[in-house]
C-alpha cells in the first residue's frame, strides 16, 4: 500500500505541481490548499502509464490510443501475410494463424489469474451456492 501513496505523491507533483500534503494544509486565508474533490479529479485524470495507474494494476492504461492502433495494424499485416503465404494450400498444409500482438493486460498475468487458487476456490463456492439454492427451492424454503 505504501508504494501506492508514493506513486500518487510523485504523479501529483510531476503532472500537476501540487503536493499530497496540500490536503491537510491551509493557505493564509484559512482555506484548504487542495480539497478531496480536487485530489479525486487529479487522480482520475492521470495520463496512461502514470505511476499510480501502474501501481494499482491498471495495465490497460499503460498504452494510449496510438499504441493500440499500432498493435491493430501489426495484427492486420500479420494476418494478410499469413493469408497470402497459405493461398491455395490445403487446410492440413497451412501454417498456423498468427497470434495477436501482445497487449498490456491481455494474456500473461490476467490469463494465469483465471486458474489461480483464489479463482478456483471462488468457482467452487459459487457451485456450492447453486446446489444449496436448488435444494432450498426443491424443499420449498425459497421460490
Amino acid at each position: 500500500m505504501r508504494e501506492h501513496g508514493e506513486a500518487v505523491e510523485a504523479d501529483l507533483r510531476e503532472h500537476y505541481g501540487v503536493r499530497l500534503r496540500d490536503l491537510f494544509l491551509r493557505d493564509t486565508d484559512g482555506h484548504r490548499r487542495m480539497t478531496w474533490r480536487e485530489l479525486r479529479c487529479y487522480i482520475r485524470q492521470l495520463p496512461p502509464g502514470s505511476r499510480t495507474r501502474i501501481a494499482i494494476g491498471d495495465e490497460d492504461s499503460i498504452w494510449g490510443l496510438q499504441e493500440h492502433l499500432t498493435a491493430v495494424v501489426i495484427d492486420e499485416l500479420r494476418t494478410s501475410n499469413w493469408q497470402r503465404a497459405n493461398e491455395g494450400a490445403k487446410r492440413s498444409e497451412q501454417t498456423p494463424a498468427p497470434k495477436p500482438f501482445p497487449r498490456p493486460g491481455v494474456g500473461g498475468r490476467k490469463a494465469a489469474d483465471k486458474n489461480s487458487p483464489e479463482r478456483k476456490a471462488a468457482r467452487e463456492r459459487a457451485k456450492q451456492r447453486a446446489v444449496e439454492r436448488k435444494q432450498a427451492i426443491a424443499a420449498g424454503r425459497i421460490s
